[in-house]
């Protein structure tokens, strides 16, 4: 069943005035439960427009959104609701902590949601731990921690609500290598622990295509495909011609095929790469690796 689903989805700024712009035009979209979708698109591709419709951050201009079956506009619903359901992590998530311990910081939201003592603190306790934040932690205020932790911190908070739909934009944004490599693992790690819904967005289509189950890709406002990984990155030239940058290993694999090399162009992953060789030297009598 899809958890998501938007239907001729238009939003337009400033409406009936001279800066009026649609920044989402005619989106129709479903997203399975329990998905991992990477979202990616250039500066001014709809991409962040297109999440705030789905906890009623925005209301469109045109069009349904529905959240497990539920049109969140109709007049019976509570946007209240929706939002426990579907957990927004906005960029820089760390300014918006406020609390003076890191665990009154994560508690925050399931205390809104009306839990009990005992369910917050083992909501507390088990978000915390799945992001790396020990339990000798909880006590600090959250502004003795670093950037890294704080950031770990406020997506703990949203985690703790448990929603349905877990959406992450720019997660990373700001952070080292290995700040990167931390909050994108424990986002892996959440969602197969969890089977939630996850929606990451990014820039960046390297950490997309080492994450993602599927691979929503926006441009200009209208959703310009959404697929598996290979379906995705077989259409690297399309992909490039919009402004978004593939994966080095694609467009390598893309360069080989240039040059005449009989060898598939949808690899996106090194792993995928070492898999895509071997396969292509068994195939072509090269097997050993004294043959490479």
């Amino acid at each position: 069943m899809a958890v998501i689903k938007l239907e001729n989805l238009t939003y337009t700024y400033s409406q009936g005035t001279p800066f009026e712009k649609t920044a989402v035009n005619n989106v129709d979209l479903e997203i399975e439960e329990g998905e991992f979708v990477g979202v990616i698109g250039h500066t001014g591709s709809g991409k962040s427009t297109l999440i705030q419709h789905l906890n009623g951050l925005i209301k469109p201009t045109s069009g349904n959104v529905y959240i497990d079956g539920v049109n969140i506009w109709d007049k019976n619903v509570k946007l209240r609701d929706i939002r426990f359901k579907v957990g927004l992590v906005f960029q820089y998530p760390e300014y918006q902590i406020f609390e003076d311990t890191v665990y009154k910081d994560i508690a925050f939201g399931p205390k809104n949601m009306g839990l009990d003592e005992k369910e917050t603190d083992e909501r507390v306790r088990s978000s915390a731990a799945l992001v790396g934040i020990s339990g000798d932690m909880l006590g600090k205020s959250p502004f003795e921690l670093s950037g890294g932790q704080k950031r770990r911190v406020a997506i703990a908070g949203v985690m703790a609500m448990r929603p349905k739909v877990l959406i992450l934009d720019e997660p990373t944004a700001g952070l080292d290598p290995r700040g990167r490599e931390i909050i994108l693992g424990q986002i892996k790690k959440y969602h197969e622990e969890t089977g939630s819904t996850v929606l990451l967005v990014s820039h960046s289509m390297e950490d997309v295509a080492r994450f993602a189950g599927k691979i929503l890709v926006m441009n200009k406002g209208s959703l310009f495909c959404y697929d598996e990984p290979p379906k995705v990155f077989e259409r690297a030239d399309e992909i490039s011609k919009i402004g978004l940058a593939v994966p080095q290993i694609t467009k390598v694999f893309s360069l080989l095929r240039s040059k005449g090399i009989d060898i598939r162009s949808d690899v996106y992953t090194v792993e995928f790469a070492e898999k895509t060789i071997k396969e292509y030297l068994a195939a072509h009598g090269k097997g050993g690796a004294a043959d490479a």
